[in-house]
């Protein structure tokens, strides 16, 4: 009977990558400050800047970055990382997209979301509606990244709810100026009111009508307030 070779010496099990986890931690962070307008059209996302904040080496931030930038969120320069400049035709098209997707998948994710989520979308329109009281854009906009990540969470095709994430932030990113208008922050709130409604009472065909409705304001509402009405 063979006898193990005590000479070998057994490699230690791999742990965790420290780099893959710094990556993660950078795109969630840079993607976040994305969401809630933190960077804005004439900001520059230097890798450096953001290695130094994070006090790590600038391979996982370049890598963080490059993702966002695979994925619309940013576009590379010769002086860092910037956001992408939309023009009218992609933002018809963006909101077009979003009129295919989410209408639909609001009113599948109404059937499967639990109480403790409906409960923190409540908290979320809370937010919002003393953000519109405040005229607070930022805390408005907190409060709208939060309640639409929750119903996102009965999305269960992780693609469409990726796909769903991307083109929404798209928008919010080139809407965010606009939301100084006082019409514009009416709009978001009493729109989501009505979504919450539906989705409390797990009223699919009103969700999906009232994300329809939601998405045709915006467009509408960005367009009146980039004077391309064409």
């Amino acid at each position: 009977m063979a006898t193990a070779d005590p000479t070998v010496i057994k490699q230690p099990r791999r742990t965790a990558l420290r780099p893959a986890t710094l990556m993660e931690s950078v795109y969630q962070e840079v993607l976040s400050r994305l969401q809630r307008g933190q960077i804005g059209p004439d900001d520059r996302v230097l890798d450096y800047e953001i290695a130094e904040e994070f006090e790590c080496t600038r391979m996982p931030v370049r890598q963080a970055l490059l993702r966002l930038v695979n994925e619309g969120y940013l576009v590379g320069t010769t002086r860092g990382f910037v956001t992408p400049v939309l023009t009218g035709e992609d933002v018809r098209e963006i909101f077009e997209v979003r009129r295919m997707l989410e209408p639909g998948a609001g009113a599948a994710a109404a059937a499967v979301l639990t109480d403790e989520q409906l409960a923190g979308m409540g908290a979320a329109y809370r937010k919002c509606r003393r953000a519109f009281e405040r005229k607070d854009i930022a805390l408005m906009t907190e409060a709208n990244v939060e309640f639409r990540a929750i119903w996102l969470e009965g999305v269960l095709n992780s693609r469409l709810k990726g796909t769903i994430l991307r083109f929404a932030d798209h928008t919010r990113q080139v809407r965010h100026g606009t939301m100084t208008k006082p019409g514009t922050m009416k709009l978001i709130v009493d729109g989501m009111q009505v979504l919450l409604k539906g989705f409390v009472n797990r009223d699919a065909v009103t969700v999906r009508s009232a994300t329809q409705a939601f998405i045709d304001d915006a467009e509408q509402q960005y367009f009146l307030d980039t004077g391309d009405a064409t």
